[in-house]
């Protein structure tokens, strides 16, 4: 049951805590079910301002010293306080006493990734994960995606508030034009998935529906925040897959946003997609149908999907079948080593080591987010990445976390003959727990 608790512990949390598989000993799967519906804020979380707060910031640089201000602070400002975002997330996911919780809402984060690599959203990524994904990850998929689509991080990634409809009173007073990229992302990788039975002509007329989402100013009373803006909204009907939808303003968003939430191609998308994260890199068909079918029964209620997550047998039957991103790696590796001896380092220090290994936070490469297979992390080079950093990691911790006690927290149970004399065998705390965190057993979830 040790190691039945271990695994639960591995593949749905972050990586055990000192004492953390001893309390889901008695019952593993429960130890994952009381999580699901908890949506109480992690404590280093309530210090992240606010979207409105950071949007203010911009307003002001604006009215003070116009673009170039406004440039300035992207550089500036807007770079300072995305590393004090992503140090507080990932404080928070070391933290956490709630880790599948943590490990879900990251997941949706990353299905529906804004990236910091665009200055214009540094600033913005820590808040819209805690206001667009968190709030709604145990709720309808269809509410996620709404909240995740209108808020101004995804707004201003995808280059929707600028958006003119080609027929509108904006776009008939001035040169600006229909944008496509926050329609086709929302169909490829939000929603139906690129085989989801969508064209190009899908793609035009839900650009076309979405015109007019964009972001409000100070004499519209919701400065940087979503406002829809009837003058550039492209009139008149839209055919989207087949389904009419008769012009209606913003409402036409909504009645498309259902629709794609509810499309079978969808439940299969999303099914897929959290099989592959939670089960292995190429999960049956059987699991993925089984996931798919609790998707259309329960209409998207994403709790219900957490248990059927756990409740695959396959999550039970293939331990330990995932390779741990680096983001992973470096959480779970925290998690082991923190106890109550205090971080092994400053934030900045935790966040340069998931840069060096290649994940930072919110700064995935692309809008589809950050990769979820092993040849995507496991490379000669990533190979030896994790190496370095394991053993950079074990000289800085030694002197207050000894290698067998972090073993016993943490692979006892499920540790093969040759990492356990390894590590018992190393002839320094520091090339014992750098053993211990290049092991195989530790390296993969």
């Amino acid at each position: 049951m040790t190691a039945h608790a271990a695994h639960a512990v591995v593949r749905f949390g972050l990586g055990p805590r000192p004492g953390e598989i001893a309390a889901a000993s008695a019952d593993p799967r429960g130890w994952v079910f009381a999580q699901i519906g908890r949506t109480n804020i992690p404590a280093a979380l309530e210090t992240m301002p606010a979207t409105r707060v950071r949007q203010a910031m911009i307003a002001q640089a604006r009215a003070q010293g116009g673009n170039a201000a406004v440039e300035r602070l992207h550089r500036q400002e807007w770079r300072a306080a995305y590393l004090r975002d992503a140090g507080l997330r990932t404080r928070a996911m070391i933290e956490s006493d709630a880790p599948f919780r943590e490990r879900w809402v990251a997941f949706w984060s990353n299905h529906f990734s804004v990236s910091a690599i665009r200055p214009r959203v540094a600033g913005l990524a820590g808040p819209y994960e805690r206001e667009a994904i968190r709030p709604h990850a145990w709720g309808s998929f269809a509410d996620l995606l709404s909240a995740a689509i209108r808020h101004p991080a995804m707004l201003i990634y995808l280059d929707q508030a600028g958006s003119v409809g080609p027929n509108s009173p904006a776009g008939q007073r001035r040169n600006a034009g229909l944008n496509e990229n926050l329609a086709r992302e929302l169909l490829e990788l939000h929603t139906l998935g690129v085989d989801g039975g969508y064209d190009q002509s899908d793609v035009r007329e839900l650009a076309k529906i979405l015109t007019g989402h964009s972001l409000g100013n100070r004499e519209e009373g919701v400065e940087g925040e979503f406002f829809f803006r009837n003058r550039m909204h492209e009139p008149g009907a839209k055919t989207l897959l087949g389904v009419r939808i008769r012009e209606a303003g913003p409402d036409e968003a909504i009645q498309a946003l259902r629709l794609l939430a509810f499309h079978p191609a969808t439940a299969r998308h999303v099914a897929r997609k959290l099989a592959r994260h939670f089960v292995s890199d190429a999960p049956s068909e059987i699991c993925v149908e089984a996931l798919a079918r609790t998707f259309r029964d329960t209409r998207g209620d994403l709790s219900e999907m957490a248990r059927a997550v756990v409740n695959l047998e396959d999550s039970w039957e293939t331990p330990r079948g995932k390779i741990r991103a680096p983001n992973d790696l470096v959480v779970a590796a925290m998690r082991a080593v923190t106890g109550d001896a205090g971080y092994a380092g400053e934030p900045e220090r935790l966040l340069a080591a998931l840069a060096t290994l290649g994940q930072a936070p919110f700064a995935a490469p692309s809008p589809a987010g950050w990769p979820d297979t092993a040849r995507d992390w496991i490379g000669p080079e990533g190979a030896m990445r994790r190496a370095e950093w394991a053993l950079a990691l074990a000289e800085r911790v030694a002197a207050f976390r000894h290698p067998q006690a972090v073993f016993a927290e943490t692979l006892d149970p499920i540790a093969s003959p040759a990492t356990r004399e390894a590590v018992r065998r190393a002839p320094s705390a520091a090339d014992g727990l750098a053993l211990l965190f290049a092991s195989p057993e530790f390296q993969r979830r």
